[in-house]
């Protein structure tokens, strides 16, 4: 049987992606890790900062709850599009083995919730499991559109360098049909020379 070699750029993606996912789990429990206290000041430095954006553009301020929600949805966010891209480097069937990256995205969900529910000052609900793991679902559908987009670019890429080899394929044909016509017709001239009579020579 024939190995097909693995090749270094496959394996580098495989590297990056993989410590990405491990990087972006480890930043969401990191979050979890903190205490309420710590956790509510930074909630309120982004709401602070992302409401003088709002007031700029006229509108509605966000509550502390709603940033925290959405940083939520967004870290889970990134989780599910970085596991689905690791999924695809790993196989090309990306899509039958689609229910791991859902299966990643609820494990962390559950876990982060866990965690904390024996940091102080924070809380456990369950409203943050659907809020993480709808994030996740967001993040898979996000890395799909990604990577359909790729794959058109890729066959018409594919597309466009099959068309210019049957073009150069058929240019090559049709210089070679020509030269052969050429020297045929150079053949042709050479002995209608040769078979003709000389002046003065006698035909019969």
């Amino acid at each position: 049987m024939t190995q097909h070699k693995t090749s270094p750029w496959l394996i580098a993606f495989r590297i990056i992606f993989t410590m990405a996912v491990l990087a972006c789990i480890a930043f969401i429990f990191s979050n979890s890790l903190e205490a309420g206290a710590i956790s509510s000041a930074r909630s309120q430095e982004v709401m602070r900062y992302m409401n003088a954006i709002l007031d700029r553009i006229g509108l509605g301020p966000l509550s502390e709850h709603s940033v925290r929600k959405l940083a939520h949805f967004a870290e889970y966010c990134l989780e599910g599009l970085l596991l689905t891209l690791c999924l695809r480097v790993y196989t090309a069937r990306f899509v039958r083995h689609i229910s791991w990256p859902l299966l990643g995205g609820l494990l962390t969900a559950v876990t982060d919730e866990t965690i904390q529910k024996y940091v102080s000052g924070r809380s456990s609900q369950l409203t943050d499991v659907w809020i993480d793991f709808s994030g996740v679902v967001a993040g898979m559908l996000v890395s799909l559109v990604l990577l359909l987009i790729l794959r058109g670019i890729m066959a018409f890429h594919s597309i466009k360098k099959e068309n210019r080899r049957l073009r150069a394929e058929r240019d090559s044909l049709r210089r070679s049909r020509d030269a052969r016509i050429r020297r045929a017709a150079v053949r042709d001239d050479s002995e209608f020379y040769n078979n003709t009579p000389e002046e003065g020579e006698d035909t019969i």
